[in-house]
Parts: structure tokens; C-alpha cells; sequence
């Protein structure tokens, strides 16, 4: 857990258990992973087959909580910033479970 510590004020991609896509600035976590997002958006990616462009959703300041955490990385901003997100496309990661 102590590796998130260097994390703090930073920019991070969380996806959660069923797929979801978080990004912000981790402004706290605790020892159950639960973390504090600042600046939060949900990136929302379409299928290649939608007609409909992606979407980034501002979630504002948001807590996910830690049992839904899958994984937490560092963001490269100067890559991150040259993506048109709305032209992004995909297909569904699915959702993962506890073994």
C-alpha cells in the first residue's frame, strides 16, 4: 500500500471492478485502498461500432471506495493531453471478480 503514497498529488487512472474508468488527482488513501480523487472525471469509451463519440465526465471531488478498486497508475499528462478522448474507441473490458 505504501507505494500510493507516491502517488499523492498526482494524476491517476483507477479502474474499478466493473469497469469503470476514473481519472484525477489522489489527494488521500487509507489502508483499505479506499482513495480521494480530486478533479475526478469518468471516462466513458464507446464500441468501435457506436455512432456516438466518448465522453469524459466531470465527477468533481469523489471517494471510490477501496473494495472496488481493481487497479491505480500513474498518468503520463503530456501524453494523456494530446489524446482526443472523444474520438477514442474500444471494447468493453468486462468486469472481474475475487477468487
Amino acid at each position: 500500500m505504501s507505494h500510493l503514497a507516491s502517488y499523492i498529488n498526482k494524476k491517476v487512472c483507477v479502474m474499478t471492478l466493473d469497469s469503470r474508468i476514473l481519472v484525477g488527482k489522489l489527494e488521500s488513501f487509507d489502508q483499505l485502498t479506499n482513495l480521494v480523487l480530486s478533479s475526478a472525471i469518468e471516462r466513458v469509451i464507446q464500441t468501435p461500432e457506436s455512432d456516438e463519440p466518448s465522453q469524459e465526465v466531470p465527477l468533481g471531488l469523489y471517494i471510490v471506495r477501496g473494495d472496488n478498486v481493481s487497479v491505480v497508475g500513474l498518468v503520463d499528462e503530456e501524453l494523456d493531453d494530446k489524446i482526443r478522448w472523444s474520438d477514442v474507441k474500444g471494447a468493453a473490458i468486462g468486469t472481474t471478480k475475487h477468487i
